[in-house]
């Protein structure tokens, strides 16, 4: 089965990771590893109300990554997988500019 996640962070910038040979995370590790990088990178909650939802964490992370965190060998794919895993998706599109998340 296809699978794959691509992050678009500006017009003439996106990442695509191939994730057909990773080794998957399960929903939980997926969830964990994004809290992780959401505390880590500073990330704020995108909703007035401070909830956070799967789809605004893939989102914000991205953002707070950017190119320099996307381009490095171990966290781009990481991502890709976490993100994957957390939303149980096999194809994500991760639309920075756009602030959305798709399927």
């Amino acid at each position: 089965m296809h699978s794959e996640v691509s992050v678009r962070l500006a017009d003439d910038q996106e990442f695509r990771f191939d994730l057909a040979s990773a080794e998957p995370m399960t929903h939980e590790a997926g969830r964990r590893w994004l809290d992780e990088q959401f505390t880590s990178l500073d990330c704020e909650p995108l909703r007035a109300s401070g909830k956070v939802l799967l789809a605004d964490k893939v989102l914000t992370v991205a953002q707070a990554a950017g190119a320099t965190l996307m381009a490095q060998p171990d966290w781009g794919p990481a991502f890709a997988r976490a993100a994957s895993a957390a939303l149980a998706r096999q194809v994500v599109r991760v639309d920075v500019p756009a602030m959305a998340v798709t399927y």
